[in-house]
């Protein structure tokens, strides 16, 4: 349950700084409304990003990985198709918050406890 709910404020901070950062984001300003989109992030990368990478194998190694951002942008854009609060206007926005998802989820990632 601990893990989840740090998994959420990584997920929620993230979305955030893509919105701040990426200028085709956007972010509802409801701490409740940010929590429920980071939650649906989170089964959507759960559920759909090991399909996703599976079927797109060969595409990821024959683009030395880079194919793996526009998985990760196709993830952001069902996020924002599923949640009224979170807007993704066209794949280049996708793809920029992607990268920044990535680099948040990353950074705080590595300053979590792993116990």
């Amino acid at each position: 349950m601990r893990n989840l709910i740090i998994r959420t404020v990584i997920n929620a901070l993230a979305l955030w700084a893509a919105a701040t950062f990426v200028g085709g984001i956007q972010l509802s300003d409801d701490v409740g409304q940010v929590v429920l989109v980071a939650l649906v992030f989170g089964l959507v990368n759960a559920v759909l990003k090991p399909i996703l990478k599976f079927i797109s194998f060969p595409l990821i190694i024959a683009t030395l990985g880079l194919f793996a951002l526009v998985v990760n942008a196709a993830l952001l854009k069902i996020t924002a198709a599923l949640m009224d609060g979170f807007v993704v206007d066209g794949w280049g926005a996708a793809i920029l918050g992607s990268i920044v998802v990535s680099l948040v989820t990353m950074v705080l990632g590595g300053l979590k406890d792993d116990d």
